[in-house]
């Protein structure tokens, strides 16, 4: 069974830079698209980023679309979330999420199938 883990959240001032790190175990990430996500207090969970499990198709939410970039190393196991000119509006706990499909088009939650625990992620001055 596929499970994930986040890394790499943090505290972090306006305009500064993050990296999240999604560390795969159980199965090759090859097969999965992966999706990251977050979730503020109070608000519901959104699809932030995901990229295709293997010609590297990829989709971002207008939120953070020219400042996020998502990417995947397979031969690692790995996915990244690289966060750059972070906004107090970004603080949220972020998740990673793998599925078997993926369209282009907005990233829902209801079409990815494992999820990690998630990691903090606080913009602030």
């Amino acid at each position: 069974q596929l499970q994930l883990v986040e890394s790499g959240g943090g505290l972090v001032q306006p305009g500064g830079s993050l990296r999240l790190t999604c560390a795969a175990s159980g199965s090759r990430l090859d097969y999965y698209a992966i999706g990251w996500f977050r979730q503020a207090p109070g608000k519901e969970r959104e699809g932030v980023s995901s990229i295709s499990s293997g010609r590297g198709g990829t989709n971002y939410a207008d939120s953070v679309q020219g400042r996020f970039t998502i990417s995947k190393d397979n031969a690692k196991n790995t996915a990244y979330l690289q966060m750059n000119n972070l906004k107090p509006e970004d603080t949220a706990n972020y998740y990673c999420a793998a599925s078997p499909f993926w369209r282009k088009g907005p990233v829902l939650a209801t079409e990815f199938e494992y999820w990690g625990q998630g990691t903090q992620v606080t913009v602030s001055s």
